[in-house]
């Protein structure tokens, strides 16, 4: 089986792709600032959860009483947080600014499930539709087909290969747990294959299944409503707002 064709990526795509990377890394560092956090509440017995992060929870986890160290671990951290938050907005906002410039990520966004960052992710790194001859090569491509081990009759699927962009990998698999929360048809399938065979399996499964959908959108120049029409997959138009 061979690959996509040959594809390029220009200084400009590159350098957008630093700025995904960029605001991913970041969310990451602030997902684990709050993770501390709330481990600080939860050893003072306040399980707090999304309570902290309001305005009343915060200013209750600021007059906890606490030791030496651990108020100062609370403060430190709850700075770091602000000095975070702000910077996280500049760039989502940057990637919604670009994502509204190219109308292939406009149409992916009418998936449902789908926001910004997801789309303008998809398209920076798949670049063009037809360097793919089938919805099957963008899964391998992204490294979301698992591997096979054969023997003595039988076929057996392992873990995903993780070739690829794990930034796309892990988009795709959040867009499509965005789309089981909003959207009928993809609950469904989701509860299935969760019930069926495991969680973190029905994941990756969607995640795939996203990555294909979107292919076919792209490729034939359709809305997710019309999708149905152009030969892909039927559907509703998305009305949730994607990956955060």
């Amino acid at each position: 089986m061979s690959g996509p064709r040959p594809w390029v990526p220009s200084p400009e795509n590159r350098d957008l792709r630093q700025l995904l990377w960029h605001r991913h890394r970041l969310v990451q560092m602030r997902t684990r600032i709050m993770n501390q956090l709330q481990a600080l509440a939860m050893n003072e017995n306040k399980c707090w959860k999304k309570k902290l992060w309001s305005e009343r929870g915060r200013a209750e986890f600021e007059k906890l009483p606490l030791g030496f160290w651990a108020s100062r671990r609370r403060q430190e951290l709850l700075e770091l947080l602000d000095r975070m938050n702000p910077t996280i907005e500049e760039l989502t906002a940057a990637v919604e600014q670009e994502a509204k410039k190219r109308p292939e990520a406009l149409r992916l966004m009418t998936h449902p499930g789908v926001g910004p960052l997801t789309a303008l992710a998809y398209v920076l790194i798949i670049g063009t539709p037809t360097r793919f001859h089938r919805g099957k090569r963008i899964s391998t491509y992204v490294g979301m087909i698992p591997s096979e081990d054969s023997s003595a009759g039988k076929q057996r699927l392992g873990h995903i290969s993780k070739q690829g962009s794990s930034l796309l990998r892990f988009l795709l698999v959040e867009a499509a747990q965005a789309a089981a929360r909003i959207h009928p048809d993809w609950k469904r399938r989701y509860v299935h294959l969760a019930m069926r065979r495991h969680k973190s399996i029905a994941k990756v499964a969607m995640g795939r299944r996203m990555a294909i959908e979107l292919y076919w959108m792209w490729r034939n120049g359709c809305e997710y409503s019309q999708s149905v029409k152009c030969g892909s997959y039927a559907g509703q138009l998305g009305t949730g707002h994607g990956v955060k």
